[in-house]
């Protein structure tokens, strides 16, 4: 290949007749080289994992004050109920007292039909005591 074809100047002989052609910096220069470390963001920073963990915490904390106001007012619910009950709980039972004591005094007078003097339902002529009927309250539990 000639010097013609690749520089396109006619009448090149030689080298020396080439004119001097010198590469330089783009106009502008060229772009800064980078030669420090940068290593990509691989993920959140530490400042936002802390802001999530402690979000998460507030949050936790407030569904468990959450969950004692409901156990809360259902456990005041169920105490209320049972303390409405009481009086007629109460009144049942001393019913029931009442009627195994009237089933125990015929019973006495049945046993006892043969001895003379024998006063039935008068706990007091054999024992000595001041025996009082089982209470039975309902009073609710307070756990």
């Amino acid at each position: 290949m000639t010097e013609t074809t690749i520089r396109g100047i006619k009448g090149m002989k030689t080298v020396m007749d080439m004119p001097v052609m010198q590469d330089g910096p783009p106009p502008g220069g060229y772009p800064s080289v980078r030669y420090a470390r940068r290593i990509p963001s691989t993920g959140p920073t530490g400042v936002a994992f802390f802001g999530a963990y402690l979000g998460a915490m507030v949050y936790g904390f407030y569904q468990v004050g959450q969950g004692n106001a409901r156990r809360r007012g259902l456990r005041e619910e169920k105490n209320h109920a049972r303390a409405v009950l009481i009086p007629f709980l109460q009144a049942e039972e001393d019913r029931r007292y009442r009627a195994a004591v009237v089933e125990r005094t015929k019973s006495e007078d049945k046993i006892m039909a043969g001895v003379p003097g024998w006063k039935s339902g008068d706990q007091g002529a054999v024992y000595n005591t001041t025996w009082l009927p089982p209470q039975h309250t309902y009073a609710p539990r307070m756990i």
